[in-house]
């Protein structure tokens, strides 16, 4: 009896373990959004993650008769990106992410986590460094 109780907590485990990875390590897209960095901050009380918003061109609303600026709100884990954004609020910016199907605290609060920049350009489309 002690061995079937011990196999089928060790599944329970192993099932639990795969739909944690499924959901917060699974790589369920990856794209490029381009707009202007509205902010980037660093917050959080225990886990200190980055955290910016990308206002995109075009207006579209969410319900029927609403305008709205289209918002990229996101999330950044590797520090030479973080500090690359820094220095570019209000200016265009083309990042590329990856989707996860569920946010970590240590990772951010968006399940959009930017890994790398693509072009900075100031407000004349000029290429920055």
């Amino acid at each position: 009896m002690g061995r079937f109780i011990f196999i089928i907590i060790t599944i329970i485990v192993l099932v639990l373990g795969g739909i944690f990875l499924y959901k917060f390590y699974f790589v369920f897209g990856r794209g490029v959004k381009a707009g202007e960095l509205n902010y980037f901050v660093e917050k959080g009380y225990v886990f200190k993650t980055y955290e910016g918003k990308l206002i995109q061109s075009g207006y579209k609303g969410r319900t029927a008769g609403t305008i709205q600026s289209n918002e990229f709100q996101f999330s950044v884990a590797d520090e030479r990106i973080a500090q690359q954004l820094m220095t570019a609020s209000g200016k265009t910016v083309e990042l590329h992410y990856k989707e996860y199907l569920g946010a970590l605290p240590w990772r951010g609060y968006s399940p959009f986590i930017v890994d790398s920049v693509i072009s900075v350009r100031d407000a004349s489309g000029k290429d920055l460094p």
